[in-house]
């Protein structure tokens, strides 16, 4: 007895405090979402020139991120919408009548209250609907986290904002050709591969939005 009790009560703890921690969804946003690129090893020039291939970059070109460490800005413009319907129809009837003209033992005036009749009407109409859409603008400069062997650059970046005792905070990951890159460094995120997005918040405003912990106790342990 006493073993089914602490059985009980143990998994009566874990409800309980299941129940009190909070399981807001989360998006998969690569991590980290700042790094700092390497510091490279100083090579003493042996040739005498200008040009250094251990950080070498263009004199004569516009500059563009393709190296850890790198900016992007990226203009968050996504609108997805979707609709479907869907609608079915069905209908069937049917009749029967009998009725007995001769039957031993019985006279005809008898006769005339033996009949049966029958009748069936089945209809089925039904309707369905569902509609989404999700709009999402902005903008967030991210960084250069890795470059894919490809030359495809993973870029993720965080921003923060707190006004009084709320903080929104907005992260960003993605998959970018540097070939989509428009000079200054920016890019849509219509053009960014395994886009992973999210929006959060916390504090006073943020916990308005929460299930209390008694009320997501009793939702683990109902039935239905």
């Amino acid at each position: 007895m006493r073993a089914a009790r602490q059985v009980a009560l143990a998994w009566l703890g874990s409800v309980a405090l299941s129940g009190c921690i909070a399981t807001a969804p989360r998006v998969d946003v690569v991590e980290p979402t700042q790094v700092r690129p390497s510091a490279a090893a100083y090579v003493a020039p042996t040739n005498g020139s200008i040009f250094q291939g251990v950080a070498y970059r263009p004199l004569y070109e516009t500059h563009r991120a393709r190296m850890v460490g790198d900016i992007i800005t990226v203009t968050i413009s996504e609108n997805i919408s979707a609709k479907q319907e869907s609608t079915s129809q069905i209908e069937k009837k049917g009749s029967v009548s009998s009725t007995v003209s001769a039957a031993p033992f019985i006279r005809s005036d008898q006769l005339l209250k033996l009949n049966a009749t029958g009748s069936s009407d089945n209809k089925l109409d039904g309707k369905g609907s569902t509609a989404s859409s999700n709009v999402f603008t902005g903008t967030i400069t991210t960084t250069v986290v890795e470059v894919l062997a490809n030359g495809h650059l993973v870029i993720s970046g965080e921003k923060q904002i707190g006004v009084t005792n709320n903080v929104d905070r907005l992260r960003f990951s993605g998959q970018v050709d540097p070939m989509s890159v428009q000079p200054g460094n920016v890019v849509l995120s219509t053009q960014i591969a395994n886009v992973r997005i999210e929006q959060m918040g916390r504090g006073a405003g943020a916990e308005a939005n929460q299930i209390g912990w008694l009320a997501r106790f009793f939702l683990n342990i109902l039935p239905i």
